[in-house]
């Protein structure tokens, strides 16, 4: 029996894998900002799933707001240009098993991301179709929990579920009163009930 009437996904460590091509934004990012580019794979990964305010705490703590305001910047005019044409690594049967899904689900995406990341997404590897809305802390300012609740309020959504890859995610899912699924596949390690270890596994828990 059909467990859900919607799936929200996560977007890094999810749907996609883009570490290589966003670390060397952010190296030239912080170079523009007058700062040293020492960002390395790992770190960018420890960060995936926060909000960018988030990030530069973690990344550089003792930057002037001058200096976050211009990494900010540059990886607003430079990230979606360079996503949307060289895309990321998409997990494997990325697309057969979205298309899978939506002949029995509505499909959206909320991520942490910029405004702009997700477009991004869909440009580079061209999955608009898929997805019926999405959202972004980039557009509302808000975390990802209250992202979650405010699009599933939006799309008037009955029961939905929330699949991520990090604590973050799981958190925000509680947040938002919505069920969680686990993408252990991704960048998180975290204990959850309910967890995949492939996306193509997705349709044998919604």
């Amino acid at each position: 029996m059909q467990k859900y009437d919607s799936i929200i996904f996560d977007l890094d460590g999810t749907l996609w894998d883009t570490v290589v091509n966003v670390v060397n934004i952010w190296n030239k990012a912080l170079v523009y900002a007058g700062l040293e580019p020492t960002l390395s794979e790992e770190e960018l990964k420890r960060c995936m799933g926060l909000q960018i305010e988030q990030i530069f705490e973690r990344v550089i703590p003792h930057a002037t707001e001058k200096q976050k305001a211009d990494v900010k910047a540059y990886c607003e005019n430079y990230e979606r240009q360079l996503l949307a044409g060289s895309g990321g690594l998409l997990y494997p049967r990325v697309e057969e098993t979205l298309q899978a899904l939506q002949s029995t689900h509505r499909l959206f995406i909320v991520s942490n991301c910029q405004v702009g990341y997700i477009n991004a997404f869909f440009d580079a590897h061209h999955l608009r179709k898929y997805f019926e809305d999405f959202e972004c802390a980039g557009r509302t300012r808000k975390p990802k929990g209250e992202n979650i609740r405010l699009l599933a309020d939006r799309a008037e959504l009955k029961k939905p579920v929330y699949i991520g890859d990090t604590a973050t995610d799981r958190d925000a899912a509680a947040e938002a009163g919505v069920d969680f699924i686990y993408a252990a596949y991704g960048f998180g390690d975290i204990e959850s009930p309910i967890k995949t270890n492939a996306f193509s596994d997705i349709p044998n828990l919604v």
